[in-house]
């Protein structure tokens, strides 16, 4: 690549210091877009799944990868040596991602252990009062990520195992690992794609699920859609994948997709009132913190009034006859109030009717209505940050409409994103290299420190995120997408490197940093193989990182290369 076209090494201190941190700044700006991006299909229902399971996985692996693949590129001997860049970005994406955050997720997602069975209480306040019996609880989900994470690390043996025996000179050692990398770029393969068919497999579990719902109740509380923008998709997917399940012959009763006239129902019990248990459980996990929120006098019900004030909040319009109907329906007893079940079915019913209206109210009706200002309440004790108003041209657009516009928006994120990751790595890894040579130290450590900064920074602060909501399902989140990023780093990153050994016949001379890359996810993979893990051990966890760096210098100070 020669965009941008500047030799680090013609440069003095301050610009090399400056396209440093350029560069860097580019490649966290291009990482953030693609994650965002990526998050932004998970609003897409037809494709949710396939973008939790597969394309999430893969376009976080982009930035470290395309380090990587750079720094193997070019003149054969030169390539050799800026290859060190590259294995200290895998290096240091793998252990930085499985011990930085990591502990910090245990540490801020810690609750108290209850006695006697030094279990992990979800349900009461926690004192935090000792760093042994406070910790977060491991599920099996994060078992099984942490098998798979152990299991990808067999690459890694498959080259190392020659690397041990062939000595000299790159020709000599590359000669001898040739078909070895072969191997192993065909191991990583079949690892990758067996990875991915789990995930598509997995992809209805609850960690899916509970990113999806993350990801929804954000752009709800954003104010960036509407409800029926966010989930009326939703609904209709699965009301159309409900029926489809009941048609038993061809000549089933086909689905019913006109609008729904509330008037026409005789009662409260008719099924097609109740939402599918699939639904039940989305708009509980979305929408149960913005009722415990807009519940102002705390009596567990909300009013008339309160409901309006959630539908205004949501960017929803709702003709007050629909609105009638709904309590008339719901309000069995005469409280002109729905309680939190009724508030459920609710809001299925409201996004099971078309209304031609789709204008958003404005923020002035917002505030007519309660001077609170409610957006959604996140009940489980996050503080809440001033965001950013979103036009209102974009709420009132129409569901359809807004499903397109998110599609647009996320591709266009993903494309500008990896086209930056694509123009402004492989200058990246000249300025790391020529960073190293004026400090006089190895390009290894240079990029170990880095470059994860760079690259891996949203799935930092995406994990803390998760953590600090200290409920059992986020710490599923949280910590299985940690696993799941090193179990990439273990497939798809390392193919690249044994595909530059094989085809370039460059050489695989890392003995000291392999090391150090596989006892580390050894070392945590046992440890999430236990059913909780304490705050002590989080902070173990967080020394892995700077302990892992102290090995490296010592077996290449010990004479392995």
């Amino acid at each position: 690549m020669t965009i941008p076209n500047i030799d680090p090494a013609e440069v003095g201190a301050t610009g090399l210091a400056w396209l440093l941190i350029s560069y860097g700044y580019v490649l966290y700006a291009a990482s953030n877009l693609i994650s965002e991006g990526s998050d932004l299909l998970l609003l897409v229902p037809s494709l949710a799944g396939l973008v939790g399971s597969v394309v999430l996985p893969l376009l976080g692996a982009v930035p470290d990868g395309a380090i990587m693949l750079f720094s193997g590129l070019g003149d054969v001997e030169r390539a050799q040596e800026t290859l060190s860049v590259g294995v200290g970005a895998l290096a240091g994406s793998t252990i930085m991602l499985l011990t930085v955050p990591w502990g910090l997720c245990v540490f801020k997602g810690r609750v108290d252990f209850t006695e006697p069975g030094m279990e992990p209480d979800y349900k009461h306040p926690s004192k935090l009062s000792s760093l042994s019996t406070t910790g977060v609880a491991l599920s099996p989900a994060i078992n099984h990520g942490a098998k798979m994470m152990m299991l990808t690390t067999l690459p890694y043996f498959i080259i190392q195992t020659p690397a041990f025996f062939f000595t000299g000179t790159r020709e000599t050692v590359s000669k001898g690992e040739h078909y070895w990398a072969l191997g192993g770029f065909v191991v990583c393969m079949i690892f990758f794609v067996a990875y991915l068919y789990t995930q598509v497999k997995e992809s209805n579990d609850s960690a899916h699920k509970l990113r999806r719902m993350a990801v929804i109740k954000e752009s709800l509380k954003k104010g960036a859609m509407s409800l029926k923008g966010a989930l009326g998709a939703e609904v209709k997917l699965v009301m159309e994948r409900e029926h489809s399940l009941t048609c038993v012959t061809n000549e089933a009763t086909p689905l019913n997709t006109a609008p729904m006239t509330l008037t026409r129902r005789n009662s409260y019990e008719n099924d097609d009132m109740n939402p599918p248990p699939e639904i039940t459980e989305l708009l509980e996990g979305i929408l149960g913190d913005a009722f415990r929120g807009y519940d102002l006098d705390r009596n567990g019900s909300l009013s008339k009034k309160e409901f309006c004030l959630f539908l205004a909040d949501f960017h929803e319009t709702v003709s007050p006859e629909i609105l009638d109907e709904v309590f008339l329906f719901l309000d069995k007893d005469g409280s002109n109030s729905i309680s939190y079940d009724e508030f459920i079915v609710a809001c299925y019913l409201i996004l099971k009717t078309n209304d031609s209206d789709h204008r958003s109210p404005t923020r002035s009706s917002i505030i007519a209505l309660s001077t609170a200002g409610k957006s959604i309440i996140d009940a489980e004790g996050g503080e809440e940050e001033e965001e950013e108003v979103v036009p209102e041209d974009f709420t009132s657009l129409s569901p359809e409409e807004q499903q397109f516009a998110i599609k647009r928006r996320a591709f266009t994120m993903l494309f500008i994103g990896t086209t930056l990751v694509l123009v402004f790595s492989d200058p990246m890894v000249d300025v790391l290299s020529e960073v190293a040579a004026r400090l006089r130290i190895p390009p290894f450590y240079v990029s170990f420190i880095l470059a994860p900064l760079a690259s891996n920074a949203s799935e930092v602060i995406a994990s803390q995120y998760y953590a600090a909501k200290k409920t059992r399902k986020t710490i599923i989140v949280a910590l299985t997408a940690l696993e799941g990023a090193a179990s990439m780093n273990n497939t798809f990153c390392l193919s690249i490197f044994m595909a530059l050994i094989f085809f370039r016949g460059l050489a695989w001379q890392y003995s000291a940093e392999t090391i150090s890359i596989i006892l580390v996810q050894f070392g945590i993979g046992v440890l999430a193989l236990r059913g909780k893990m304490t705050a002590f051990t989080g902070f173990i966890v967080l020394a892995m990182f700077p302990l892992s760096v102290l090995f490296v210098a010592l077996l290449e100070f010990l004479g392995m290369d």
